[in-house]
């Protein structure tokens, strides 16, 4: 606990200034440990940064081994009211697809007119609404218009009800479902089966209909989905009564874009590594992770992975290490080798020993959340933050005690000093009275 000082007060000196430089000269080494603790906790976000972009380039290479990747599908269509994707079973061609109509909803138009306030359920205050096979008995409380559009829209059952003003100010009651397709097919009648508002006009729902190459195929949805294998498309109004013509190809720039995708990244990680453990001649300064063997280790793993062994090369596919260290990928090489011999390039590129398997070990082996060489520089860096937290705590104890010493010191100082002025006094006035007494 800090004690207090008497500044100055006898002696003129400045005290507190006097301990503060004293407590800067005792904290040089807690400062220290401070610059330390800061360049360490910096240290520990780039290494995290850099392990979490290296798991990032596993998943990047393992995805690159996804067969959609060598034999990706491209569907277009001529029509723009008919949309089309294809899955990796679509069959390559072409099909031509007659619009027919859409699927629609369910309409019953009812012909009385009346108020809203006006009871309109005959047989009690409940319908009957029956919608694919199930029936559904629905209380519309007071039997009233209102009452009625009501407890339709309140059922859940898969309809919706309104109303529209005429002329006159009364209503008539149309009531659609809310899906489409020949099984959103509905009737509502009273308690016993009986007509509402003197019965209704029907509006039937029907399935959504196309010919494809002269075959006549439904859905109960205005999307039709493996009706050819592996094809979905979606038709639309615009589109009724006319022909579309769905292109099925191979995509030959994909699996180009997917190698040069990942080679982008891997020169990403090692521009990273040179930052972050090289020297900067400009600035004269050495990276965060200088020295960290992990991040060096796994810079030159990554270089490594692009030679097959057994006196391979990437270099027929278009794949190369330039002079600075840097991969480099040659587009025109590349589509030449898919061209000549698919599957052999999808063999070294995505086989199990192939250049994304190689990658991705590398990747996984340096940022695997248990074993990975990242993850255990992490934790070594980790512990000695720690431990430079607790040397910085330790100062802090050691520092308060060094400065409760002083002022202890200095207090003394000025209590002493003034004891002597007083005694010094004393003698003075001594002195004096004998002279006096003398003369």
């Amino acid at each position: 606990m800090p004690t207090s000082s008497i500044g100055g007060l006898v002696s003129g000196l400045e005290t507190a200034t006097i301990i503060n430089q004293l407590m800067q000269l005792e904290a040089a080494p807690q400062t220290k440990l401070k610059s330390q603790l800061s360049k360490q906790q910096l240290a520990v976000n780039s290494l995290q940064t850099f392990n979490s972009q290296m798991a990032g380039l596993a998943t990047k290479a393992k995805e690159l081994a996804d067969p959609a990747t060598w034999s990706p599908l491209k569907a277009t269509s001529s029509q723009a009211g008919v949309s089309v994707t294809a899955g990796n079973a679509a069959p390559v061609g072409t099909f031509s697809v007659q619009v027919d109509r859409l699927a629609t909803q369910h309409k019953l138009r009812f012909d009385d007119a009346a108020a809203l306030g006006d009871v309109v359920v005959g047989n009690g205050t409940t319908v009957q609404l029956t919608l694919d096979g199930t029936t559904t008995t629905l209380d519309t409380g007071d039997g009233t218009l209102q009452g009625l559009v009501a407890a339709l829209n309140a059922s859940g059952t898969g309809v919706q009800a309104t109303t529209v003003r005429q002329d006159d100010g009364s209503h008539r009651l149309v009531v659609q479902s809310t899906g489409v397709g020949a099984a959103q097919q509905f009737t509502l009648t009273d308690s016993v089966g009986g007509a509402l508002l003197g019965g209704a006009v029907v509006t039937q729902a029907q399935d959504a209909q196309v010919t494809i190459d002269g075959i006549a195929v439904t859905s109960a949805s205005n999307t039709f989905k493996d009706v050819v294998p592996g094809l979905t498309f979606t038709v639309s109004n615009d589109a009724v009564g006319k022909t579309a013509d769905l292109t099925v190809a191979r995509d030959a720039a994909a699996p180009g874009a997917a190698v040069k995708a990942l080679i982008d990244q891997v020169n990403t990680m090692l521009d990273q590594v040179t930052s972050l453990t090289g020297y900067n001649a400009t600035t004269k300064a050495s990276g965060l992770l200088a020295g960290d063997t992990a991040v060096r280790a796994a810079g030159a793993a990554l270089q490594q992975s692009l030679y097959p062994g057994g006196n391979q090369s990437m270099a027929p596919f278009g794949i190369q290490i330039d002079r600075y260290g840097k991969f480099t990928f040659d587009e025109t090489t590349f589509a030449q080798a898919l061209a000549d011999d698919p599957a052999a390039l999808a063999a070294a590129i995505t086989g199990p020993q192939g250049f994304a398997a190689r990658v991705e070990k590398v990747a996984t082996g340096a940022s695997d959340s248990v074993n990975g060489t990242l993850t255990s520089a992490l934790q070594g860096r980790n512990s000695s933050v720690d431990r430079l937290k607790s040397g910085i705590e330790d100062w802090d104890r050691r520092l308060e005690l060094r400065r409760t010493a002083l002022e202890r010191q200095f207090t003394a100082l000025e209590t002493a000093l003034s004891k002597m002025q007083s005694q010094s006094s004393w003698l003075s006035s001594q002195i004096s009275s004998l002279q006096a007494n003398n003369g």
